[in-house]
């Protein structure tokens, strides 16, 4: 499968053309978020509130990044497990998010969300913190501050490189490679 560059924020032409499998690298501006700050939009939303960014078009990296070190932007950078994001990832879909970044395989109420949204969800590579660290080349906390390394943070990343786990089209990368598993190991007739 290709490798493509993409530009962030996202736009439905370039969510349309992403497919299952696809390697990507990621250029220009995503958001951080992990549970505390997504249990916390969801309340603002609930109350009719609006959200401390907006979402339009934008991408979510589910990373609670260590402190920078001197003379770096960011500290260690991987991703956090995606499923402990799935009961809110429906409600900010529907606010106009388009991308997420995590690790892990998705509730199936996620997938139809980003189907209905027209919306994507990458894999980063877990245990790879500190070399997807180096793809951010700035990093700032724009809402939340108090939750430390939990807060939401903008960052701007250059070639950030990730894979298309579940496409807009329905499509899901973990259910396949199981399927072609079984199709290579299981002997015929069972």
């Amino acid at each position: 499968m290709s490798q493509i560059r993409i530009q962030a924020p996202l736009s439905d032409t370039m969510i349309e053309k992403l497919t299952v499998g696809q390697k990507v690298l990621i250029s220009g501006h995503i958001f951080t978020a992990r549970d505390a700050a997504h249990k916390l939009m969801v309340e603002l939303l609930q109350r009719g509130e609006e959200l401390p960014i907006d979402l339009q078009g934008q991408i979510i990296y589910y990373v609670g990044p260590t402190p920078a070190k001197p003379g770096q932007v960011i500290g260690s950078a991987g991703p956090t497990t995606s499923g402990r994001m799935d009961a809110y990832t429906p409600m900010l879909l529907e606010k106009g998010l388009k991308g997420i970044i995590g690790k892990g395989n998705r509730s199936e109420k996620v997938r139809q969300a980003l189907q209905n949204h027209n919306a994507v969800y990458f894999a980063a590579v877990g245990g790879s913190a500190a070399l997807l660290a180096q793809c951010i080349k700035k990093a700032e906390v724009v809402a939340y501050e108090h939750l430390g390394t939990e807060a939401i943070r903008k960052l701007e990343v250059e070639d950030f490189p990730v894979i298309v786990v579940n496409d807009a089209h329905g499509g899901d990368l973990y259910s396949e490679g199981k399927a072609k598993y079984r199709r290579i190991t299981l002997p015929l007739g069972s």
